[in-house]
């Protein structure tokens, strides 16, 4: 038993809470942490199999005695079908969660309470999840709409221009800011650095998740010192203007962008970044000192939908790695099963966009039909314990790739990235880029 502690505690420790909220790092550790397992190593399970999750309540790394917890066990992002309690006499006991029939997730969340505060801890058991397919239907026309698009997007002149800024430079890479047009008075921002080796060097696209922020180098990408990187922003605003413009964007004039114009597929606030980030490789491309037939694009959750996207709509892309891609298999929740993030549908208040535009809309945005086009190598890398861009989603998406594809399956994480994520990732660059 002494065993089974430190084990669980060296694996699941960092799992203690994870919030439902989207966010760049590791959850900060707590006084109080609620660990919860299943008895598979992998977490999978074969339909109809019955997963027993254990539990592990420790304050100040020891067990709790005779403390009361209460769990909820549910599909995944659904509601919860189960709820109960029980008391650990000595800080650990087990749930058996029940089964599931298709292919799916069960998740598990336990709460504890101590002096005031609730602490979380989650589990999520798969159930073949290789056989999840998608709800969202393909249209026929799906890649006639998206020439179209790309043509008309062609008409409009790149014109990027790089600003020097030397204050950023380091002795392995120049940085600059960079602009360019996607549209006639619309431009995409962002920032690059470039080796101060000469010659031509491949290059990687960082493609944005969701929010409205400023950018700035990413050290953990640009240590790829003989690589190229365009990290950008999607909302056609400067990316180094003060913090409080964008919190005054986030919740004021873009809050919920994810949402504009929806009901038209012509008219839908991703048609336009879609496109710019497809423009974005074409500024990389047409760049002197880079290697037009080494491009990577890369990117989480948002950036993760927009890597698959981009890796579609500009043939120059010849490598794909995401990072628990959003926006896929959308119309989830509209057959009682998880969605993807934005979760539409998935509450009362989006009853509005229930109707024949919007469902037609996103038949043309949804992930999971790029996936389904995918020309390219790819590698996604997930958690299990995501509550932002379910599994059921992502695998309804990565499922439905043809190309050679990998996937990095870290269970416990919920919708952030260990360093060592980042460290793969950038392994896996290197390599395809080579």
């Amino acid at each position: 038993m002494k065993k089974l502690l430190f084990v669980l505690c060296a694996l699941f420790a960092l799992n203690a809470f994870v919030g439902d909220v989207a966010t760049a790092a590791t959850p900060s550790d707590r006084a109080v942490k609620v660990i919860v397992t299943p008895d598979h190593l992998d977490w999978n399970y074969k339909c109809g199999e019955q997963p027993v999750f254990k539990v592990l309540a420790l304050k100040h790394h020891t067990p709790m005695q005779n403390v009361k917890i209460k769990y909820e066990i549910s599909e995944d992002n659904m509601p919860a079908h189960k709820k109960g309690s029980m008391v650990l006499k000595a800080g650990e006991g087990e749930i058996k969660l029940g089964t599931m029939k298709v292919p799916g997730f069960l998740r598990c969340k336990v709460y504890v309470e101590d002096a005031g505060n609730t602490y979380r801890g989650l589990a999520t058991a798969g159930f073949e999840p290789e056989k999840i397919q998608p709800t969202v239907e393909m249209p026929a026309d799906f890649d006639e709409f998206w020439q179209k698009a790309l043509a008309e997007s062609a008409k409009i002149p790149l014109e990027p221009v790089l600003t020097l800024k030397p204050e950023k430079c380091t002795h392995y890479y120049n940085v600059y800011n960079v602009k360019f047009r996607n549209g006639a008075a619309d431009y995409i921002y962002g920032i690059m650095t470039v080796p101060t080796k000469p010659g031509k060097h491949p290059a990687v696209l960082k493609v944005p998740g969701a929010n409205v922020r400023t950018y700035d180098v990413e050290k953990n990408l640009a240590d790829l010192k003989s690589v190229v990187t365009l990290v950008i922003g999607i909302h056609g605003i400067p990316i180094d203007m003060p913090g409080d413009v964008y919190s005054n964007l986030k919740y004021g004039a873009l809050k919920n962008y994810n949402r504009f114009n929806i009901q038209d597929r012509d008219k839908y606030y991703y048609k336009r970044v879609y496109l710019g980030c497809a423009r974005a490789v074409d500024v990389l491309a047409g760049l002197e000192f880079v290697d037009a037939e080494r491009i990577a694009v890369c990117g989480g959750s948002q950036g993760g939908a927009l890597s698959f996207t981009t890796a579609y709509l500009n043939p120059k892309v010849k490598y794909l790695y995401a990072y628990y891609p959003a926006l896929a298999d959308l119309t989830g929740y509209l057959h009682k099963r998880s969605a993807g993030w934005p979760h539409l549908f998935r509450t009362s208040s989006d009853d509005n966009l229930r109707n024949e535009g919007v469902m037609q809309t996103l038949k043309y945005y949804d992930i999971v039909n790029f996936a389904r086009k995918t020309r390219v190598p790819v590698k996604v890398a997930l958690g299990y314990n995501d509550t932002t861009c379910c599994p059921t989603s992502m695998f309804s998406a990565y499922n439905m790739v043809p190309t050679a594809k990998e996937l990095h399956i870290l269970n416990e994480i919920g919708h952030y990235v260990y360093e060592e994520m980042d460290q793969q990732r950038n392994k896996w660059l290197l390599e395809k880029l080579k």
